[in-house]
């Protein structure tokens, strides 16, 4: 009977995935069975993490190259259904050291557009500036050192891009002159590490190898958070990033935002570029309509 419950009890931790646990500061980090074995150095990863560009120049990297998008921006009423919609397919072309785009098709519903030609919405607008090119752009790089985002000289509607740009590409960062959200976005900070759950792991995304590295806010500190959830692929071999999916939620009284996030990257030669990006959101802001808008853009044929 004794060997009998001795096998049991062996075969029962077998089949449990053995975990470790690593303190970076005041961060606690669950690892995998795997990631232990990989014996990976953690405190160098949340630093690699911390310090992390290449999110932002896979976007950079779109101003110095051509490509077709399939571009789907719908603008939802309260009840869900659409109101306002733009489906386009774009190409932009990369010559001489400037960029244009050639509209080569679109569809427009609703009030998608203003009397003046220009977007109705704050979310298209938004969109428009990551991804459409209005005229002739030169002089334009992919160099992201020394070009950090910041919203502290910019006023009225470029500030608020601004701050929704740093958002967008460097979530984890301390943004300032948001009421009461500033200090709520640094979810790398030691001050804030009691807020989440923090675990890294390794696998296949898409046929690459990587680390993925998850943080949940715990249930009784959502109020203290904007960034809810973040799960972040990097490549095992460059630390690039590979996928990353993310969800913001804050109530302010004054305003709201609730906004999900979903973006994959691929390689074209030897940069990262993004290939999908889908945006669903509902915000409201003082003086402006709340919008609940979903867009999703779809990128392919690069060229030089």
């Amino acid at each position: 009977m004794f060997i009998a419950f001795l096998f049991c009890a062996t075969h029962q931790l077998a089949g449990q995935t053995p975990m470790d646990t690593n303190f970076v500061g005041k961060k606690l980090i669950t690892l995998s069975a795997v990631v232990v074995d990989n014996k990976l150095d953690v405190p160098a990863f949340i630093k690699k993490i911390e310090q992390d560009s290449s999110f932002h120049k896979a976007f950079k990297n779109l101003r110095i190259l051509g490509y077709t998008a399939f571009n789907d921006i719908r603008m939802l009423n309260k009840k869900g259904k659409v109101q306002a919609s733009l489906n386009s397919k774009t190409k932009q072309i990369v010559a001489g050291g400037c960029r244009t785009m050639d509209v080569l098709k679109e569809t427009v519903f609703g009030d998608i557009y203003d009397k003046n030609g220009d977007f109705n919405y704050y979310t298209a607008n938004m969109y428009a500036s990551l991804f459409f090119t209005k005229g002739k752009v030169c002089g334009e790089s992919n160099i992201v050192a020394g070009t950090q985002l910041d919203a502290s000289d910019k006023g009225g509607l470029e500030k608020r891009k601004e701050q929704l740009k740093i958002l967008f590409f460097n979530p984890g960062r301390r943004i300032t002159g948001i009421p009461f959200i500033s200090n709520k976005t640094a979810i790398y900070d030691d001050d804030m590490a009691d807020k989440y759950d923090m675990a890294i792991d390794l696998d296949l995304y898409n046929s690459t190898y990587c680390y993925i590295f998850t943080q949940t806010v715990k249930p009784n500190k959502k109020s203290d958070v904007v960034v809810d959830k973040m799960i972040t692929w990097f490549n095992q071999e460059t630390m690039e990033v590979v996928a990353r999916k993310y969800s913001l939620k804050y109530d302010a009284g004054i305003y709201d935002l609730e906004v999900d996030m979903e973006v994959q990257m691929k390689r074209f030669q030897n940069l990262t570029v993004p290939a999908l990006i889908r945006y669903t959101g509902n915000w409201k802001v003082v003086s402006k309509k709340r919008e609940r808008g979903i867009f999703t853009a779809t990128l392919h044929d690069f060229s030089n």
